[in-house]
This record gives C-alpha cells, sequence and structure tokens, in this order.
C-alpha cells in the first residue's frame, strides 16, 4: 500500500528491529535466550510457590501472579518478533494485530498495579508485623489482585474501541516489532488527537497513582526501619524491599519514558528500544531480581532440588 493512499487495512507489515541480515539473526539467538529464560524463570517461579508450603503468603501469592503476567505479555510479543526475524513474510492481520495490542496493553497495566499492590503488603509486613496475615487475608489480597486484573483489562478495551473506530490508514507498514499503540495512530488518516491524548492521560494518572501508592507505602517503611533499634531487623526489612524496589524502578522508568511523553518527543529508534526494555528484557529480569536476592526463594528452591535429588 503505497504512502498517502487512504483506504481500510486487512493486514499490517512489520518492519521490525533491524534490516541487516546479520543483525536479525544475532537478534534472532539473543531474543530467543532471553525469552527461554523469562519462560522458564517465570513458570519456574509459579511452580516454586505452589509447591513450597513456606512460600505460601501474601507476598509470594503476589509474586506468582506477577510472574505469570511477565510470561504472559512477552509470550504475546516475543514469539511472533522472532518469526518475523526469521521469515520474509512479516505480516499480521488487523484483528491479530489488535489483539496483540489489547492483550499487551491489559497485563502490561496489571503489571504497574501488582507492583503498587506489593508495596502495600511490603507497608503491611513491616509497619504492623502481628496483624499481617489478619490485614492482608486471602479474600483481600484476591480482590487486589482481581482489581489490577480488572483496571488492566478496561484501560486496554478503551484504547482498543477507539482504535477500532479509525476508519483507513495511509499506510499498512508499521515501524515497530509489534502492535503498539502510538506507532499505528502515526498511520491514521483521520484525526487522532483524542486517541493521543486519551493514551497520555491514561498512562499518565495510572503511573501518579501508583508511584502515590509506592511513594507513601515506602515512606512509612522507612521510617519504621529507622525507628528499629536491631541492625539485623534493618538489614531483613532493607533485604526484603530491595528487590521489589528493583522491580519498581526499571519498569516505571522504562513505562514513563515510553508513555508519558509528548508525542513531539517521540523517536522512532529510542522507543523501540525502551520497547525491547519492557517486553522482553524486564519478564527475564523480574524472577531473577526475586529469586537471586530473596533467601526464602532460594532456600525453597534449594528443599525442591534436593527432595528431587534423593527421590
Amino acid at each position: 500500500m503505497g504512502e498517502g493512499n487512504c483506504t481500510t487495512v486487512t493486514e499490517f507489515i512489520l518492519l521490525g528491529l533491524s534490516d541487516v541480515p546479520e543483525l536479525r539473526v544475532f537478534l534472532s539467538l539473543l531474543f530467543l535466550l532471553i525469552y527461554g529464560v523469562t519462560v522458564l524463570g517465570n513458570l519456574g517461579m509459579i511452580a516454586l510457590i505452589q509447591v513450597s508450603s513456606g512460600l505460601h503468603t501474601p507476598m509470594y501469592f503476589f509474586l506468582s501472579h506477577l510472574s505469570f503476567v511477565d510470561f504472559c505479555y512477552s509470550t504475546i510479543i516475543v514469539p511472533k518478533m522472532l518469526f518475523n526475524m526469521l521469515n520474509k513474510d512479516k505480516t499480521i492481520s488487523f484483528l491479530g494485530c489488535m489483539m496483540q495490542f489489547y492483550l499487551f496493553c491489559a497485563y502490561g497495566i496489571t503489571e504497574v498495579f501488582l507492583l503498587a499492590v506489593m508495596a502495600y503488603d511490603r507497608f503491611v509486613a513491616i509497619c504492623n508485623p502481628l496483624l499481617y496475615m489478619v490485614t492482608m487475608s486471602r479474600n483481600l489480597c484476591a480482590e487486589l489482585v482481581s482489581c489490577c486484573y480488572l483496571i488492566g483489562t478496561v484501560c486496554s478495551l478503551i484504547h482498543l474501541c477507539l482504535a477500532l473506530e479509525i476508519p483507513s490508514f495511509k499506510s499498512n507498514v508499521i515501524n515497530h516489532f509489534f502492535c503498539d499503540l502510538p506507532p499505528l495512530l502515526s498511520l491514521a488518516c483521520t484525526d487522532v488527537f483524542m486517541n493521543e491524548l486519551l493514551l497520555y492521560i491514561v498512562a499518565t494518572f495510572n503511573e501518579i497513582i501508583t508511584i502515590m501508592i509506592i511513594l507513601t507505602s515506602y515512606l512509612f517503611i522507612l521510617i519504621t526501619i529507622l525507628r528499629m533499634h536491631s541492625a539485623e531487623g534493618r538489614h531483613k526489612a532493607f533485604s526484603t524491599c530491595a528487590s521489589h524496589l528493583t522491580a519498581i524502578v526499571v519498569l516505571q522508568g522504562a513505562i514513563l519514558f515510553s508513555y508519558c511523553r509528548p508525542s513531539s518527543a517521540n523517536s522512532v529508534d529510542t522507543d523501540k528500544v525502551a520497547s525491547v526494555f519492557y517486553t522482553v528484557v524486564i519478564p527475564m529480569l523480574n524472577p531473577l531480581i526475586y529469586s537471586l536476592r530473596n533467601k526464602d526463594v532460594k532456600e525453597a528452591l534449594k528443599k525442591v532440588l534436593r527432595s528431587s535429588f534423593l527421590s
């Protein structure tokens, strides 16, 4: 489809990350390795939490859902990206493109709110340890997780409905490696100011809400830790929060850079790099961050491996 010919489309062409054949082979092998670690790490974390009775606490209940979300939105993007890298056919159907964007957006927003809920969980655990299991009851944990999924679903549905209202496009070539909304809107023939404004408002609102929850929770956590007389207690409290704070900073930084800037400040290449970071790298990093920096997870893994070896 030629540039400037406004018409309806039945499929899009995803240009991907690079047109250089040698670089495509290298990137495909690299992303295949990363995706393998992502699948193994996140599904392994879910399985470990399920089989280890010592990890049946609210904190690890939320962590299992974080691993599930990471696995899902990485799987929505990476396999199709790898297929496009290794094949000349880089097309994706219109419906497939819309579904890819919708599911990616839903799981991405869900993860942002899950991290905020996990910050509140750490606040209760450190500031009110005696009432922790009572406050963070099974019903409350299930309700909080359900709200995270609901918010992600509703926000994504709003963006999807507005995107489906676009009647025609000036090109079906998307200069990206997946169907993200900003590059899709750049191809529209009609005025998409409302789409862009809503994307900016929703992303910024979600970021403000979640960051406020996180900052407030960790402010009280810091005050509580500084009041502790035991150096060992302070170290334990800091260590339980370190992995969560690392995951928050990495994800929130990438999202703020990608979606909470004016569209005029967007650069195709920098957006692609940022997109690779939060669609490919972060889902791999999260289980590594929580396993390498978490004593309970490492002990549970040792027990599982020991029992498997003995059996």
